[in-house]
């Protein structure tokens, strides 16, 4: 199968990148826990993403106290089960006010 090519707009650029990396973070976060402790060559071939980029995800993950490390790989921390519900509540209200931007396409 030919894969297409994304067509991107300058208006919508910036949000879904932000958003290709919001994926990646949580998919590298999900992987891990899946998998724990885990370091970064494991998580790249379980996520099928370079190296470099597992290394910022688990940065930002560390920043947000989701992980931390440990001498066999990364781990998470018990703030993943308070911080996924909250997580998902932001992406609901994110998601609602994307339908409302689309309603003002109408």
């Amino acid at each position: 199968m030919k894969h297409e090519k994304k067509v991107r707009f300058v208006l919508t650029n910036v949000i879904e990148t932000e958003l290709d990396i919001l994926r990646r973070h949580i998919q590298v976060l999900k992987v891990l826990k899946e998998n724990e402790p885990a370091g970064i060559i494991k998580l790249s071939e379980l996520t099928k993403h370079p190296q470099h980029m597992v290394r910022y995800s688990l940065r930002i993950l560390e920043q947000e106290g989701l992980i931390e490390p440990s001498p066999q790989g990364a781990v998470t921390t018990e703030n993943v089960t308070k911080t996924v519900p909250l997580l998902r509540t932001k992406l609901k209200e994110m998601n609602g006010t994307i339908s409302e931007i689309i309603k003002t396409l109408d």
